[in-house]
């Protein structure tokens, strides 16, 4: 039975401190003259002992040293205890050379008592409080009965120094600190407050399974990604579960807790270091600015909506057809940006009428298109829907922005525009030879009209971003969290993924970039297997795939590509200031060719004539080679319908 142990009360420490004292300046005279008790009693003992008496009795009190729980004793409360003997200690010499002044050659505290007493005091209370502490958590250690999971924390600096005392000090962790890990080798075998140190190689993960260490906790969030990576699958090879500690400024009141600890995301191990962007031409495009951002209340959208924010614009316009998510959107606006300059608009950019009200109310500066369509299989099956709202409403909007003088138009893309083999790529890579040729138009223009403030038309194309609704880690999780399977279309796919906060910023960064008609790719670095990725996610559950979590694949859908791309074989890409972003060179259409085969596949898509609407795309990007068998044929419905016009 564990029985609860009182903190003894501050005047108890207090007194015993003064005891202390008293018995060390006594000792301290003995010690100086050899034990010879008739050279100790020449001097005024007990003078001497009132005076130290009234004298540490004075300073403890001023300096606190007897509040600290004694069980608990720091180095703080040590130096607080050295500071209080090194006064007292001047004090004793002060004394002493006042009754020399005065008195003649009379000796008080003999300098060699004063030195042999301050070593000893502070051994003798510091050593008993190191005592106490020692004595109180072997008590801890031989009374709580629960089996402690073993861990091992990266980092040997003071943020995996803190997270050991932390943990192996929380009276309910059931978690126990029984190794140091580090990347230096120089610090490898050593030892850090009697705990080993490993090195970050094989064989020391071997021999840190051997002695049963089943946690491995990250302290250091200073790392690269590499390294993180490493550590990870290193962990997870051996069988460790591994944690993260959280940023400082969610330390609960500055301090870390066991309960703290957290699980590390698989967004946190995208193979690649995010690309990072520093324009101070930013602030000076953005502020002041009137700004809409259509499908607002998506994944994308809204983080534009977040980082916007940033920008200080005169107003952000939120712009989407689906109410609930704009209305949550809307809230946590207000919670975190009280006084952000955002107004809702519920409209659909299908409805010319609803988009132009919208221009004529806020008159926008500049615009971020993001709403979209991008569900591949929904858009097999819904290939008009698809053109009507990738295609018109993109229309819509680019017509209404050149009309109401906005100054930048970037579009949102992506890379399955590229050789597209599904309706979605297709029809984005529609939207994108719509708006590139519109503005070559307005360029034609200008030169012969000498019309001045036309708007730029800016495209960024990127890959699949981590944890954008319906994408493919948030569907992991939640089959993950029934007990499986875990479902993947085929065993060698690939996809290249980026974070939502960091695509969004390479939005904004294209909107000020861009002058008119490019299309930006980024450097996505290596393409990820999305089994690979579900390996990854069941392992970091702390469960083994195939065994405790089945992965089951369940065959390409229609219109899904192996491999991603992010350039036509034909494209190739100029350098931008920064080596991470590109600008793609494509082909370039003529604008009124583009517009009268745009509006007659819009003609169609109105009135849901699948087979045509499917041959019409084809005819707009020759380049479009369907995956889906129903759709292999419909270059010859197209073709007959004309003839027979």
């Amino acid at each position: 039975m564990q029985y609860k142990i009182r903190i003894l009360p501050r005047w108890f420490i207090f007194l015993l401190d003064l005891a202390c004292i008293q018995l060390c300046i006594f000792f301290s005279f003995i010690l100086r003259f050899n034990f010879n008790l008739e050279e100790v009693a020449r001097y005024d003992i007990s003078f001497i002992l009132i005076a130290s008496l009234l004298l540490n009795g004075i300073l403890f009190y001023l300096l606190k040293s007897y509040a600290g729980i004694i069980r608990y004793t720091n180095i703080e409360d040590t130096f607080r205890l050295l500071i209080v003997n090194s006064i007292a200690a001047i004090f004793y010499f002060s004394i002493n050379f006042g009754v020399n002044f005065f008195a003649g050659d009379m000796n008080l505290f003999p300098t060699s008592v004063v030195v042999i007493n301050f070593f000893i005091t502070n051994f003798v209370l510091i050593t008993y409080r190191l005592l106490v502490r020692y004595t109180f958590n072997y008590y801890k250690a031989t009374q709580n009965e629960t089996v402690k999971v073993k861990a091992a924390v990266f980092d040997t600096g003071e943020y995996g120094l803190q997270t050991k005392k932390v943990i192996n000090n929380f009276p309910s962790s059931n978690i126990h600190v029984v190794a140091f890990i580090d990347d230096v080798l120089s610090k490898s075998g050593k030892l850090m407050e009697n705990i080993p140190i490993y090195n970050t190689d094989d064989n020391s993960f071997q021999r840190l399974k051997e002695e049963g260490v089943e946690l491995l906790i990250i302290a250091n969030r200073n790392i690269s990604k590499e390294q993180l990576v490493h550590l990870v699958d290193a962990g997870l090879k051996y069988g460790m579960k591994v944690q993260q500690v959280p940023p400082i400024r969610e330390w609960l009141n500055g301090q870390l807790g066991a309960q703290q600890l957290k699980d590390i995301k698989i967004e946190d191990l995208l193979e690649r270091e995010v690309i990072k962007i520093h324009n101070d031409k930013i602030h000076f495009e953005l502020k002041g600015k009137k700004i809409l951002v259509t499908g607002a209340a998506g994944s994308i959208g809204s983080e534009l909506v977040r980082q916007l924010i940033n920008y200080k614009p005169s107003l952000i316009i939120l712009c989407d057809k689906a109410e609930t998510p704009m209305h949550d959107l809307y809230l946590e606006i207000l919670e975190n940006y009280k006084h952000a300059p955002i107004k809702s608009y519920l409209g659909d950019i299908t409805d010319k009428i609803r988009m132009e009200h919208l221009f004529e109310i806020y008159n926008p500066e500049v615009v971020f298109h993001a709403a979209a369509y991008k569900h591949v299989p929904l858009m097999e099956d819904n290939p008009s829907i698809a053109v009507l709202n990738n295609v018109l409403g993109t229309k819509n909007l680019a017509e209404l922005a050149v009309a109401n003088g906005v100054e930048k138009f970037v579009m949102v893309s992506t890379d399955k525009a590229v050789n597209p083999t599904n309706i979605m790529g297709a029809t984005k890579r529609i939207a994108e030879i719509f708006t590139q040729s519109f503005y070559k138009d307005l360029l034609k223009e200008k030169e012969t009209t000498g019309k001045n403030g036309i708007t730029k038309f800016v495209t960024t194309r990127f890959g699949n971003v981590l944890g954008s609704n319906g994408s493919v880690i948030p569907r992991f999780k939640k089959q993950l969290d029934k007990g499986g399977p875990i479902t993947v279309t085929h065993p060698e796919i690939t996809r290249f993924f980026m974070t939502i906060p960091e695509a969004c910023q390479l939005v904004i960064e294209a909107g000020v970039m861009g002058q008119g008609s490019e299309i930006f790719v980024f450097d996505m670095g290596n393409p990820v297997k999305i089994v690979d990725l579900a390996r990854r996610i069941i392992k970091l559950a702390g469960k083994e795939p195939d065994v405790d979590i089945k992965i089951e694949y369940t065959g390409l859908r229609p219109g899904e590509k192996l491999y991603e791309e992010l350039l036509n074989d034909s494209e190739n890409v100029m350098p931008t200031y920064h080596d991470k972003i590109m600008i793609a060179k494509v082909a370039e259409y003529d604008y009124d060719v583009v517009r009268a085969k745009v509006d007659k596949l819009i003609a169609s898509a109105k009135q849901h004539y699948t087979l045509e609407t499917v041959g019409l795309i084809k005819d707009l990007v020759p380049e479009y080679t369907s995956n889906n068998a129903a759709y292999q044929n419909s270059n010859n419905s197209v073709d007959k319908k004309l003839t027979q016009e």
